[in-house]
């Protein structure tokens, strides 16, 4: 629950931070409370709030302008430096990834981005200025983690958090967007774990985003949860809403993000389009064999071998060649799987250890 001290803050000006407040720290006020705060600062309950004055220079941007830049972005704490000189740009209308494994940076990088963190140094701009009033007002974020307000059903929800804002999207819209038609009059805490991130991903939509924020959204879901939730996502990508994605699944950010940014202990160490980047880290094909079937004496090949915990990987141009190499080194073949390479393998290649750990 929030809470106002009157003697320090008017009503009004309360009133207009809840939103931002709320945000920021996932959590939620009670209907009551909204309603006690909108009659003493003299807005009806249920009313929407009076709209706020915006800068009469703002400028809007065309699709691909850069929307939000990160310059040099570090974050330290006592015993480690969790992001380490990052930046980069995204464009407006895109979908960017931030990419990694747990203790990457991530979090804390995206966090900055969404102003919940002071960085120690370094800077994050949103539309040319520092991150401010507008950046609040047109920003969506969907948190790893989110307190919801008990007691209160799907639609009550999605309500009371668009009630928090003086412009947005009508809450029979949002459900609609969000595929909650049949959810609507559900108690939330009675929702399924991909039921719950399509709520949160409405909450984040309620004020009609120009960005929207997805950190790891898709953590814990079953395989038909996060295809669900990969179809939202392009549905509102089609509105040409830019997205910043932070993600472990990279399936996930080869599906939807235009372009990528890979983190590894705080620094980038790759970064552009996916399918670009596995272009210039790879040749045509990849040979997979289960790492027990690889003999020790076929290491020291002439041939550009990779091992994982639990298999080997090679990546060749000359597919007839490599066989015949292999067969001539007694390898069996029989469990031998040639696929395309993926952003898992770039991974792999990048830091020579498995993407998960």
């Amino acid at each position: 629950m929030l809470v106002a001290r009157r003697h320090h803050t008017s009503p009004r000006r309360m009133l207009m931070s809840l939103s931002a407040v709320a945000r920021r720290h996932g959590l939620v006020c009670t209907v009551n409370d909204i309603n006690k705060a909108r009659t003493t600062s003299g807005v009806e309950p249920g009313a929407s709030l009076p709209a706020q004055p915006t800068a009469t220079n703002a400028v809007q941007l065309e699709h691909g302008e850069c929307l939000l830049k990160v310059s040099r972005l570090v974050k330290r704490y006592p015993s480690v430096t969790a992001v380490d000189g990052v930046s980069f740009r995204v464009a407006a209308g895109s979908c960017f990834g931030l990419l990694g494994p747990n203790g990457a940076g991530k979090t804390t990088a995206i966090e900055i981005m969404e102003g919940i963190l002071r960085p120690t140094s370094g800077e994050v701009l949103y539309r040319g200025g520092p991150l401010g009033r507008r950046f609040r007002e047109e920003a969506g974020i969907l948190f790893q983690k989110t307190a919801l307000q008990d007691f209160l059903t799907v639609r009550q929800t999605i309500a009371l958090f668009r009630g928090l804002y003086a412009h947005g999207i009508d809450t029979d819209e949002v459900i609609r967007l969000c595929a909650l038609e049949k959810l609507a009059r559900r108690d939330n805490r009675k929702l399924s774990g991909g039921q719950t991130q399509r709520l949160l991903l409405a909450v984040a939509l309620v004020n009609d985003p120009s960005i929207l924020f997805l950190d790891e959204p898709t953590t814990g879901l079953d395989p038909q949860a996060r295809r669900n939730f990969w179809d939202l996502v392009n549905s509102i990508k089609a509105q040409r809403k830019t997205i910043i994605l932070t993600t472990h699944y990279m399936d996930e950010a080869e599906l939807l993000c235009d372009e990528i940014a890979i983190m590894d202990r705080g620094v980038i160490i790759a970064q552009g389009a996916p399918r670009a980047l596995l272009r210039q880290h790879f040749a045509e094909v990849l040979l997979e064999l289960p790492r027990h079937e690889v003999p020790a004496h076929a290491h020291a090949l002439p041939l550009k071998m990779l091992t994982a915990a639990d298999r080997v990987e090679i990546t060749t141009d000359d597919l007839d060649g490599t066989l015949r190499m292999l067969m001539d080194a007694h390898v069996p073949l029989t469990f031998l799987r040639i696929r395309p390479p993926n952003l898992e393998d770039l991974f792999l290649m990048l830091t020579g250890r498995e993407l998960r750990t």
